[in-house]
């Protein structure tokens, strides 16, 4: 069975998808890109800033299915790129412990939704 994730503390779905599914006690998210959620507008700023605002949403999305950042087994980041890949990576790290991160890929990509510079999408388990 699946239940349907969502949140007002993240960006609303721009398409038909929601913000994540729980299946049993894995959790499946939608990638996130860098829109405030309170105003619904794309915020692209430093890629530091833009990477912070995407983890923050991916925080909130969590949140919503009662996980943390502890519970991610598994992250997938698409990035503009590859030259902002140790930006990124820093702020990224500041949201998992070193020795417990998870399984993780990071490709870049020609285009991301809205012309972004990072996406990223993660898999959680209780």
């Amino acid at each position: 069975m699946k239940k349907i994730i969502k949140t007002s503390k993240a960006p609303a779905p721009i398409g038909p998808y929601n913000q994540a599914i729980l299946s049993g006690n894995t959790l499946y998210t939608s990638g996130q890109i860098a829109i405030d959620p309170s105003t619904g507008k794309l915020k692209i700023g430093t890629i530091e800033e833009e990477t912070t605002l995407v983890m923050e949403n991916m925080k909130a999305v969590l949140a919503a299915a009662k996980m943390t950042f502890d519970n991610v087994i598994k992250t997938s980041i698409f990035i503009s790129d590859m030259a902002n890949f140790s930006e990124i990576n820093s702020i990224y790290g500041r949201y998992f412990n070193e020795d417990t991160a998870p399984a993780r890929e990071t490709v870049e990509v020609a285009n991301l939704p809205k012309y972004v510079n990072v996406e990223i999408s993660m898999i959680a388990v209780k």
